[in-house]
């Protein structure tokens, strides 16, 4: 049985971080998924994300950050009342939101995973960038992107590499 970070407790939880957490990701859609789903998190639990995050995939548009950037208020609305996903209304704006702004990134930067990696050269760190790139991106229009949030982003999409010492997963050339 492989030795994992702590927080890794439930059957869903194990997997997404046997196959996901800190695992360097250079994709524009999953980085927005990513940032998303960190920021739906907010007062909530990881596995109450978990639990709900292929509904976010479908209701989303698998997170291509041109298809959500559109969404009407109507489309809005309906999530409100989708219980598949977290019925926040300033989440679920804000993910919409974001879009648009990670394509006006995506635009400046050549993409919005140059514009993550580059707070990094490029390489994952073991620094807490957090605060900067949290500042950066409410800059650029991003919302629900606090430090916390960012940091636990960072994680997530491999740029921090924090699995414990004694974790099977800490492998940084995963």
């Amino acid at each position: 049985m492989p030795v994992r970070c702590a927080w890794a407790t439930s059957p869903l939880e194990a997997a997404y971080h046997d196959a996901e957490w800190g695992v360097p990701v250079h994709d524009d859609a999953r980085l927005f998924e990513a940032i998303t789903l960190e920021g739906a998190q907010a007062g909530l639990s990881w596995a109450t994300v978990l639990r709900k995050r292929e509904r976010y995939r479908e209701a989303f548009a698998g997170f291509e950050p041109a298809t959500v950037a559109a969404f009407t208020p109507a489309q809005i609305d309906a999530l409100v009342a989708d219980p598949g996903v977290i019925r926040h209304r300033g989440k679920i704006e804000s993910t919409v939101s974001n879009a648009r702004a990670v394509l006006s990134i995506a635009e400046e930067c050549g993409s919005f995973d140059a514009y993550i990696w580059g707070f990094v050269a490029g390489k994952p760190a073991g620094l807490p960038l957090a605060e900067a790139l949290s500042k950066d991106m409410r800059k650029r229009g991003l919302r629900f992107v606090g430090p916390t949030i960012v940091y636990a982003f960072m994680q997530a999409v491999g740029i921090v590499n924090d699995h414990a010492a004694d974790c099977d997963f800490r492998d940084p050339r995963r």
